[in-house]
């Protein structure tokens, strides 16, 4: 097993077959040690939404169970229910998508059940969330590898490794509970009533009275939806410094029901968007692929990935600190390095 500190890198490389680079790189990483015969291995990834082409290639997946087996593990890939309802919102659709998306060559479960009704309280290991249902088939599994697409997201400014289990490992109730440390603030003089918003919204959840909209559903996510289609800029999202560090807190939770040499992570800077993989409409190509990291921490992978990839520009345009979630992950005291020692091979 290798520190903590050490994320392990193979460059992109032009005409090169990057799975036996993945393979020599998970060599040097120790990837596979935390696989014991007998063990019941979630390979815990995105399958990418109906459409979007972003996605980790599930080659490389492939390639990551087989060798899972070889170590005799029995691996699955995982995820869990959006709450949004798109084609992953409950375990039927999101099995057909993750067929649909190349991923039938596994077990494929969903994590948290049919419509995430699997989920195991655990303590949480900040105040900034009460409590943190984790996904019922990862708290029961013995050992995780992550297998995380290195990109934007709108609201925690990217996704890596840390997002991939403190939102992609947890139930609907724990997805819900961190977008709503955001407030949402609808500026009353400047609303028309024009009903864009509730035209918008997935949920049907903003309403109309007296002239302006009205948005104090508790079950709103606080995505940005309405606030991006409103044409007055009357909506918008405040506190959002607080999700990166949800995400974290939920991250840590779900690692948490795990023994700290049970998981490794392995991030693909590769097709780096600026959006998430979560809608069916890809974001833009943000940078050339820098390669795939792998190593035994959160922090560590997701802050050397940041450090190869124009953050800036992912701050700007999300209005959002990328650093916040790995700030967090650090102060929960999770082993890593804000600045990781990062070993090419």
């Amino acid at each position: 097993m290798q520190d903590a500190h050490s994320v392990f890198l193979a460059p992109w490389k032009q005409g090169a077959n990057m799975m036996n680079d993945a393979r020599t790189l998970y060599e040097h990483a120790g990837l596979f040690d935390v696989v014991q015969p007998g063990d019941k291995v979630a390979v815990k990834l995105h399958v990418g939404e109906l459409g979007n082409p972003n996605y980790v290639r599930p080659f490389f997946l492939k390639q990551i169970v087989d060798e899972v087996k070889a170590r005799g593990g029995k691996p699955f890939l995982t995820d869990t229910c959006t709450y949004y309802p798109l084609l992953r919102n409950n375990a039927v659709d999101h099995m057909e998508t993750a067929v649909a998306n190349g991923f039938g060559f596994a077990p494929f479960m969903v994590a948290d059940g049919l419509t995430s009704e699997n989920g195991i309280t655990v303590e949480s290991p900040d105040p900034l969330l009460p409590d943190v249902e984790v996904a019922g088939a990862l708290h029961q599994a013995d050992a995780m590898i992550v297998v995380s697409h290195l990109k934007g997201h709108p609201l925690g400014g990217f996704g890596g490794a840390i997002k991939n289990l403190g939102m992609g490992g947890v139930t609907k109730k724990s997805k819900l509970d961190q977008h709503r440390l955001l407030d949402l603030v609808i500026d009353q003089e400047a609303c028309q009533g024009c009903g864009t918003c509730v035209d918008a919204c997935w949920f049907n959840l903003p309403r109309i009275e007296d002239g302006c909209a009205v948005i104090d559903s508790p079950w709103c996510m606080r995505c940005p939806i309405c606030s991006t289609a409103c044409p007055e800029g009357a909506i918008t999202l405040q506190n959002r410094e607080k999700l990166p560090q949800g995400l974290a807190v939920a991250a840590k939770a779900v690692l948490n029901t795990f023994a700290p040499d049970k998981v490794a992570y392995v991030n693909f800077a590769m097709d780096i968007s600026t959006v998430c993989d979560c809608a069916p409409s890809p974001g833009e190509i943000m940078s050339q692929n820098v390669g795939v990291f792998a190593s035994t921490s959160a922090l560590s992978i997701d802050a050397a990935g940041l450090a190869s990839i124009d953050y800036q520009k992912l701050n700007s345009l999300h209005s959002q600190d990328c650093h916040g979630q790995v700030r967090k992950m650090a102060e929960l005291q999770t082993p890593g390095s804000l600045e990781p020692k990062v070993i090419t091979v």
